[in-house]
This record gives C-alpha cells, sequence and structure tokens, in this order.
C-alpha cells in the first residue's frame, strides 16, 4: 500500500510524539513499541476514514488510546500495579539524572490518570488545548484545569519552584512550566 504524500508525511513526522504518548500510557518501551506499531498499521488500514485537513497526529492518538484501551481490558489479570512496577526499579542510581528522572517518573505515575493523560497531551506531546478538549471528548476548560493541576500537583510531590532546578531536558522543562506559576506556589 503506498500513501500519497499529503497523508505519508504528517504520519511519519508523528511517529516520535506517538511513542512519547504510548510510553505515558503504559509505562514500558517495548510495549509502547507495539502499541505503536499496532496503530500505525490500524491507522494505514483505515486511512480512508482520515479527513484530509483535519490534525493527523491527533487522529493518530485516539486509535493509540483506544487500542491501548482495548489490550487492557484484554489483559485485565495481567497488569502489574504501579507499586509492583516501582517495587522491581528500585535500585540506587548510579548518576543524579538518572534518580530526578526516576523521581519525576514516580511522581507522574501517581497523578490521576485524566490529569496525567492531558498533562502528557498538551505539554510532552504539544498538543492544544482545543485539539486535547476533542481527543478527551470534553470542555477546553476541563483539559486546562486537568493540565494546571497536574503541574501543581507534580510540583507539589518533587517539591520544586521552578524547572532551573533540574538539568537541561525540554520534555521536563515543558511537563513542570506553566504559564500560571501561581498554580505551583511560586
Amino acid at each position: 500500500m503506498t500513501l500519497e504524500p499529503s497523508v505519508r508525511v504528517p504520519l511519519l513526522a508523528a511517529i516520535p510524539n506517538l511513542r512519547a504518548f504510548a510510553i505515558s500510557l503504559c509505562r514500558n518501551g517495548d510495549q509502547a513499541e507495539d502499541l505503536v506499531q499496532g496503530a500505525l498499521l490500524r491507522a494505514c488500514a483505515n486511512i480512508s476514514l482520515f479527513q484530509p485537513g483535519t490534525n493527523m497526529y491527533a487522529w493518530l492518538c485516539t486509535i493509540l488510546r483506544n487500542q491501548f484501551y482495548t489490550e487492557c481490558r484484554r489483559r485485565r489479570r495481567r497488569f502489574e500495579s504501579i507499586d509492583a512496577l516501582s517495587e522491581i526499579k528500585a535500585s540506587k542510581p548510579e548518576q543524579i539524572a538518572y534518580a530526578e528522572y526516576s523521581e519525576f517518573c514516580a511522581a507522574l505515575a501517581k497523578l490521576a490518570p485524566k490529569q496525567r493523560e492531558a498533562l502528557m497531551m498538551v505539554a510532552a506531546s504539544g498538543l492544544s488545548y482545543e485539539d486535547t478538549a476533542k481527543f478527551c471528548g470534553c470542555p477546553v476548560g476541563t483539559v486546562k484545569s486537568r493540565v494546571n493541576r497536574a503541574r501543581a500537583e507534580l510540583a507539589r510531590m518533587l517539591s520544586i519552584d521552578g524547572p532551573e532546578l533540574f538539568e537541561e531536558d525540554p520534555v521536563f522543562n515543558a511537563v513542570i512550566s506553566s504559564g500560571d506559576r501561581v498554580a505551583m506556589g511560586v
């Protein structure tokens, strides 16, 4: 199957962000790769359903999220709790960056699922509040509220006043930064 360049280019450009979104959903690199691959296969098989002129990335995220939920229902008995995963990965970090990353991942995992999803879509994946609202099926104000609460909760859990306390990491900085610093107590 050969895709038209007008469809193929945005589809290929979305892959890195799809990987990041998949990792935020399943918290496992191998599962995330499988999830992205399955979503891309499903998207290619159903490319006739894509409406040209709309947001390709949002369409792919919808497919990926629906596929993730389907797999969750299938594997409900096999899913490990977040606590079990944190015990498995507990080890002494060799570097400060690894310790910060682990602490950040643990804090991110403790967020409410809807807050984490909205935060990852807006801050890490770069979707607009409007696209995220359409994707999540809720008002824009709800998405803004979820993102703001998630940022504030992360800041509280990590005991940070701003991104300058951490090494340069554009994704981390985007997730914790907010135009409204009042919510984080700054």
